[in-house]
């Protein structure tokens, strides 16, 4: 198994492809960490850390549509989730890349 800690970061800024194309920050992730798992030291648990968010941002962004016509307080929980999706891969690429441990929060573990 080989250190790449380019990859790694590749792989957490990957997922901003999403303000691109709309769903690329999931499907690139999820095919770096499917063909790499075994190749490259940390994407494993690196790359269940980025789908656990991902997926996570999805259910919230759901969630957060029927509070937009109940109460308006949906365009704030939107908002946030933006600039959580636009803000936390890039904190977490600077981390990776000085060697730290990322993290990801309000994220629920669905790939363990």
């Amino acid at each position: 198994m080989r250190e790449d800690r380019q990859l790694l970061v590749i792989t957490h800024l990957s997922q901003l492809l999403d303000f691109v194309t709309g769903i690329g920050g999931f499907i690139v992730p999820l095919i770096i960490w499917l063909t790499q798992k075994d190749n490259v030291a940390g994407m494993d648990a690196h790359g269940k850390m980025i789908l656990n968010f991902q997926i996570s941002l999805f259910i919230y962004s759901i969630i957060s549509i029927p509070l937009i016509f109940l109460f308006g307080l949906g365009l704030f929980i939107l908002g946030g989730i933006w600039l959580m999706g636009l803000l936390f891969p890039i904190i977490n690429a600077i981390k990776v890349s000085n060697g730290e441990i990322p993290n990801y929060p309000m994220t629920i573990e669905f790939i363990k």
